[in-house]
């Protein structure tokens, strides 16, 4: 019988009619149309191919630029930064004592100096969520002209390749190693709309195909090492959904992991792919003087029963208000809440909206969910040469997108409350929203250029010592959680229970093992675990931002998918090791930020602005040192646990340029970590 792959057109809409008819998918998602691969317009050529222009992607850069290398770096929108400007998500996410002591990566607090400098302050917008609050738009400035100073100091090249996207990859005979990336960069057709017109739903599909059309002109690029050898460069997957993980369809995880010793907190039994955290659309609005006026967006009935202030003490405007607030020209009254210090708005303050029952949108099943899974982008053939499309459903795109619009709305106009009932929100008509290609988000419709992803593709590394299935960062690794609660014990069997309390138990693990202590007799660890392959650094609680249990999320009394946020707390100062940036088969590709080899738990600790940076860094520092051994990442942890000299002298040259690999005092000895 033929492959799926190797069937036509035609014979896959077949199959589709007929397993839809024998209820073997649970959903249908429509197959795509071949897209054959056109005539190359420009090959180029780069040490190291960075995909994905966010924070991950461009600490890769930073560090590689310093070291003389030359880099390549894609982005689907014209903005570097991620997090910080496309995404709209300016408010650095930080923890007290790691704030205090300024222990980032050298790059990291090179952009908050840069950002201090910008503003002649960190807080511009003297928001009370964050010490350092800005606008998107700066943010991608500010990054960009650090890279190229990168350059300048260490004599590297930056080729930087906005509005494109990679399409196919080619391989080695062996499919071990990447030997080119074909690429699609879109601009405007004359006479068109600049950038940015319209949201990214409406033009996501275009931009992924070969074809010119009536609105984008395409250029086709090939990406390739120096001398067409692929043992001279390093591919970095540093996209926002794990693009190059899904195309390049290497081992991956999506959603929620089934319940175990090691992710116990896990509300399922059995893996959930389509339960992912929100994603948001951010937008900036500002406070005015006088009343506006509004029109009722034609969605908004339907977004409406979802909008909320959440909690009985957030049920105040100017508290959400100022909560994201990126931009204050001058300094209203100040006030407390919960010992937090604030000040009132004032007209002229602009504030960015990121708001759990506000602008996250939420789905959680098969019919819904944004990033699709490895069996519906088969079903759809996005596998097959030249069929990939982002991976993602424009459908609940577009959805986010009139949910982030209707939120504006309720803000300013609203009367309802999904979680606190009547009587609680008021209009406040004297806002705007900001719209136009100078404005903080530089869009005309005011969106986000691209949604906040709290949730990705995660790799699962390799095999290695202790992990047989291959490796992982798991809840129990950084979670602080009490796990004597009695949700532990009812819901995992006693062999779980026990190997959960022997994972937990330290340097008492071999004693545990050996005289079999129960549960009760073991001391748990108070540290996170310490990896002696780690390359970077990473502290933030675990933050769910949890799907939601029906389809479409803003059905009205609808609730958020029950016992995700039971794993959600406070964590350890925690490492990112090396192994969990390695994906399985693929040699010479690399894996930073959100997509690196997490649980779901741990990743609602690994994704925030600072973690993302020390990933990168790892990268960029771990590129050089393998270029110029002629190695391959995967040999620096082949003898793990034991570590090789080579990887030793990668964790020396992290240190030596002030890229932590580890916090202060991390030592399987110290057991006081009440300061962080």
């Amino acid at each position: 019988m033929k492959s799926w792959c190797n069937l036509s057109l035609k014979g896959r809409r077949i199959f589709a009619s007929l397993f839809l008819s024998l209820g073997l998918w649970e959903t249908a998602v429509s197959p795509v149309k071949a897209d054959s691969r056109p005539v190359i317009d420009e090959t180029v050529n780069c040490e190291v191919l960075v995909v994905g222009g966010g924070l991950a992607g461009a600490a890769t850069a930073y560090e590689s630029l310093l070291a003389g290398r030359t880099v390549c770096m894609t982005e689907l929108t014209d903005w570097l930064g991620g997090q910080i400007s496309s995404q709209g998500t300016s408010a650095l996410d930080e923890t007290t004592r790691q704030r205090e002591l300024l222990y980032y990566s050298r790059g990291y607090n090179e952009l908050r100096d840069r950002l201090q400098k910008f503003y002649g302050e960190l807080n511009p917008g003297d928001c009370w969520v964050s010490a350092t609050c800005f606008i998107p738009a700066d943010a991608h400035a500010i990054l960009r002209n650090q890279l190229q100073d990168a350059a300048k100091r260490g004599k590297g090249t930056l080729k930087w390749f906005p509005n494109t996207i990679i399409k196919e990859l080619d391989y080695n005979d062996d499919n071990t190693l990447i030997e080119s990336a074909i690429a699609i960069q879109h601009q405007p057709q004359p006479g068109t709309p600049p950038l940015n017109h319209e949201p990214l739903s409406q033009v996501i599909e275009d931009a992924y195909q070969y074809a010119d059309s009536p609105r984008f002109q395409k250029t086709i690029l090939r990406f390739t090492p120096p001398h067409q050898n692929p043992n001279h460069w390093l591919v970095i997957e540093a996209t926002e959904t794990g693009e190059l993980i899904a195309l390049a369809d290497v081992p991956y995880r999506l959603g929620l992991d089934a319940r175990t010793h090691r992710e116990p907190s896990s509300p399922v039994t059995t893996p959930d792919s389509y339960c992912t955290q929100g994603f948001t659309y951010t937008f900036a609005m500002q406070k005015t003087a006088e009343e506006q006026t509004y029109n009722i967006p034609e969605f908004y009935a339907q977004y409406a029963p979802y909008y909320s202030y959440e909690l009985p003490r957030l049920a105040n405007f100017d508290l959400v208000f100022t909560y994201r607030r990126i931009w204050s020209p001058q300094t209203g009254e100040p006030g407390s809440f919960s010992g937090i210090k604030w000040t009132s708005p004032t007209p002229g303050d602009i504030s960015m909206q990121n708001w759990t029952w506000g602008n996250d949108y939420r789905p959680g099943t098969a019919q819904d969910n944004l990033i699709y899974t490895r069996a519906q982008l088969q079903q759809s053939g996005q596998l097959s040469p030249g069929n990939w499309l982002g991976g993602l459903r424009q459908e609940t795109l577009q959805n986010g997108e009139k949910h982030a619009l209707g939120y504006f709305y309720w803000l300013v106009q609203g009367t309802t409350d999904s979680q606190l009932g009547d009587n609680v929100k008021k209009p406040q008509p004297h806002h705007i929203l900001l719209q136009g290609y100078d404005s903080p988000m530089g869009t005309s419709h005011g969106l986000s250029k691209f949604p906040y992803i709290r949730e990705g593709r995660r790799i699962i590394g390799r095999p290695s010592f202790g992990y047989t299935d291959g490796f992982s960062i798991d809840e129990i690794d950084i979670s602080r959680r009490d796990y004597t609660a009695d949700f532990y014990q009812e819901n995992l069997s006693p062999e779980q229970y026990q190997d959960l309390w022997i994972a937990l138990a330290g340097l008492e693990s071999p004693k545990a093992i050996v005289e079999n202590l129960s549960p009760g007799e073991i001391s748990r660890r108070t540290r996170s675990t310490i990896y002696p392959d780690a390359v970077g650094i990473a502290q933030y609680p675990i933050d769910f931002h949890p799907c939601m249990t029906l389809s479409p999320p803003e059905r009205p009394g609808n609730t958020e998918r029950e016992n995700v946020r039971i794993g959600q707390g406070k964590s350890y100062p925690a490492q990112i090791p090396l192994r969990a940036m390695i994906p399985q088969r693929l040699d010479n590709l690399l894996v930073v930020g959100k997509s690196i080899a997490t649980s779901h738990t741990a990743a609602a600790a690994y994704r925030v602005h600072s973690f993302e940076w020390s990933s990168g860094a790892a990268a960029g520092i771990t590129v050089d040192y393998v270029l110029d051994k002629g190695m391959l990442p995967y040999e620096l942890v082949a003898s793990m646990p034991r570590p090789s000299q080579e990887l030793r002298e990668v964790q020396r040259r992290l240190r030596m340029t002030q890229n932590p690999i580890s916090f202060p005092n991390t030592s399987i000895f110290n057991l006081d970590w009440s300061r962080w």
